[in-house]
């Protein structure tokens, strides 16, 4: 069994641990996440089917992604640090932000979506598979 990925936000108020393997690993440039971050993209884990514990009292809003999809953020009420993800139609997944992780050098992203809405100064990995959008369903 691996190591649970652990992590929270700047001030320490909420914090969480996830037991599993992510999924995925992306970066996703959309207007959304770029504005979130205040950059040009967001760094995030994704895992389906984890065990995910959260201690203190986040603050969430929901939004419609560019895709359609409803997308339900977590942040501290304290310091407004963004901390995860959900998605009220799919119940099962969780996503992270790498950068609220304890140990951030865990992250090591395999894509890059909505490509089409990248900043021209937000330069990533050219190794890295992308997608305009979000890639297809396996």
């Amino acid at each position: 069994m691996h190591e649970p990925f652990t992590g929270g936000c700047t001030c320490g108020a909420v914090r969480y641990t996830v037991t599993g393997e992510p999924v995925a690993m992306v970066d996703c440039q959309c207007r959304q996440c770029q504005r979130e971050s205040g950059t040009g993209h967001t760094s995030n884990l994704v895992f389906v089917g984890a065990t995910v514990t959260i201690e203190g009292q986040p603050s969430h809003w929901e939004a419609t992604g560019d895709g359609g999809t409803v997308k339900r953020r977590a942040f501290c009420p304290t310091c407004g640090a963004p901390v995860s993800m959900t998605f009220p139609a799919m119940p099962d997944v969780f996503v992270i932000r790498a950068a609220s992780l304890d140990a951030p050098d865990r992250y090591r992203p395999q894509m890059i979506t909505w490509t089409d809405a990248a900043q021209p100064w937000d330069h990533l990995d050219p190794a890295l598979a992308r997608f305009a959008k979000m890639p297809p369903a396996a």
